[in-house]
């Protein structure tokens, strides 16, 4: 579990680095594709709660520090999208297309959720999405629609990413 841990948040910051650089010039309304969520919920998925959580909360440090968000907001927020994600472990198949897709819809609608309700509490610390701006949609689309290529390309590194059993 430890090495498959590692190993996500190395990933996870090779992701947030290319997030911060080339992917935030290529955004649409603000908004590009979380790729530090999508590696979360594969790790988590395939893995288990308590590796989607520690997946979540060290990649969720990394992304504070190299963020101007709150400290700990992220780490709050992927730490608990690493155990709702876990919680689903084999519950379906994990098909190529769709359960991905499926996964990372929910996943950035959870962490909508998470950060308005946080908004609703530190109302000057916490930004949140607004349903009436494109920001979230276009963010949930960019996720959704990236989701079954970053699946496809995490699985090339399973061995090291997966504990247990192979998909």
């Amino acid at each position: 579990m430890v090495k498959n841990v590692l190993w996500a948040v190395f990933f996870a910051l090779l992701a947030a680095m290319l997030q911060s650089t080339l992917l935030s010039r290529l955004a649409v309304y603000h908004a590009a594709p979380d790729l530090v969520l999508g590696i979360i919920v594969f790790s988590a998925y395939n893995n288990g709660t308590m590796t989607g959580q520690l997946t979540g909360f060290f990649s969720g440090i990394l992304l504070d520090l190299l963020s101007a968000a709150p400290l700990g907001l992220n780490m709050l927020i992927r730490t608990l999208i690493g155990a709702l994600a876990g919680i689903l472990k084999g519950a379906f198949y994990l098909d190529a297309i769709f359960l991905p897709m499926f996964l990372c819809a929910g996943a950035t609608a959870a962490k909508a959720l998470l950060l308005s309700g946080l908004h609703l509490l530190f109302t000057q610390g916490v930004p949140a999405y607004t349903l009436d701006t494109p920001m979230l949609w276009v963010e949930v689309a960019f996720n959704t629609f990236s989701a079954p290529f970053l699946f496809a390309f995490l699985r090339l590194f399973k061995s090291l990413l997966i504990g247990g059993r192979k998909i």
